[in-house]
């Protein structure tokens, strides 16, 4: 074998190494993208706003409906403050909970302590007020919520202090909710 043989050779190996690393990129973003959907159904909220007449008012009514992920749970896009933030939906929870980092990323003003009770125990976290939420076309301003210290995940729980503002009606795996 010559000299410039081998070295052809290893070219094509190389060539080989380097094209089976690109598939293996491609095909992680391709799962990658995939788990993010399955898990977070409404990247893209769905929402309209209709118009219903009694007598002689017109009333505007904001609809938004979302799709159940895999898990059973409402996982949505939407709006802090006008930041982008992921929610998932919990009637369970009284105010809406906000992760410790994310709360710093969207420079909330730390209030007064106070405790509450979650499924892992009593907590220590801080009240805040939030100037705007916002799913879709609902959106709500200077809404009540807490800052929690013990959240690591990177979604914030979108609790009571939105949702009692809200109607919402559940079938199968869908959720409208009205404002």
């Amino acid at each position: 074998m010559t000299e410039e043989s081998t070295e052809h050779k290893r070219l094509g190996h190389k060539f080989i190494i380097a094209m089976w690393i690109a598939v293996m990129i491609m095909v992680f973003f391709l799962f990658s993208d995939l788990l993010e959907t399955d898990y977070n159904p409404n990247q893209q909220v769905l929402s309209k706003t209709t118009e219903q007449q009694n007598n002689k008012t017109t009333k505007q009514q904001n609809i938004v409906t979302l799709k159940r992920n895999r898990y059973g749970h409402y996982v949505t896009q939407g709006k802090i403050n006008n930041h982008s933030v992921t929610f998932l939906l919990d009637t369970g929870a009284s105010d809406i909970s906000i992760p410790d980092k994310i709360a710093k990323q969207l420079k909330l003003k730390y209030g007064q302590e106070r405790r509450y009770q979650t499924a892992n125990g009593i907590i220590v976290g801080n009240l805040t007020t939030l100037k705007s939420v916002s799913i879709g076309n609902i959106k709500l301003n200077n809404v009540r919520a807490s800052i929690n210290p013990n959240m690591t995940d990177d979604e914030i729980l979108l609790g009571m202090t939105f949702l009692k503002f809200i109607e919402f009606t559940q079938r199968g795996d869908t959720l409208i909710l009205r404002q």
